[in-house]
Formats: structure tokens, sequence, C-alpha cells
């Protein structure tokens, strides 16, 4: 079972590094916050497989659930300052 565990890990960052081709090309702002908001939630479903390995499902819990309360903020915080400043739509247009 600890095999299933590990390739699903593995999966995971391999997904996770296709959200960071978008964070890191997207051709708008708001593509860019999707990717790293993407990167955010499989980070922390990471976190769960990861206690789950080292059998301290508990501890990695608590750390998944502060790090997906960050991450949901930050990317809120970031939204709204893009949306009033800078805009979220293409940065070709100015």
């Amino acid at each position: 079972m600890n095999n299933f565990f590990l390739y699903s890990g593995i999966f995971l960052c391999l997904l996770m590094a296709l959200s960071l081709y978008r964070a890191l090309v997207g051709p708008t702002v708001l593509d860019r916050l999707i990717g790293v908001n993407a990167i955010g939630s499989k980070t922390t479903a990471l976190l769960i497989l990861i206690g789950i390995l080292y059998e301290r499902v508990d501890m990695f819990v608590d750390i998944a659930l502060a790090y997906a309360t960050l991450n949901f903020i930050a990317v809120l915080a970031a939204s709204r300052y893009f949306q009033k400043k800078k805009g979220l739509y293409d940065e070709r247009q100015r």
C-alpha cells in the first residue's frame, strides 16, 4: 500500500509541474494566479500523502490545513490587488 501512496505522490508532483508551467508562462495575470492556486491545492494533497507514508497523518493534516488556509488568503489578496490596481486581463492591451 505504501507503494501506491508513493507513486500517487510522484504523479501529483508531475501534475504540479504542469501547473508551474501555467504559472510561469500564462499569458494573463489571471492564468498565473490560477496556476499558483492549483500548485497550492496539490501541495495540500501531497502533504496528506506524506503524512500517510510517514504514519503521522495527525501532524501533517494540521500542517496541510494551515497551508491551505494561507494559500487561499494569498490568492484572494493577490486577485483583489490585481483587480483594483493592474487589471486581471490581457497584459498586452496596455
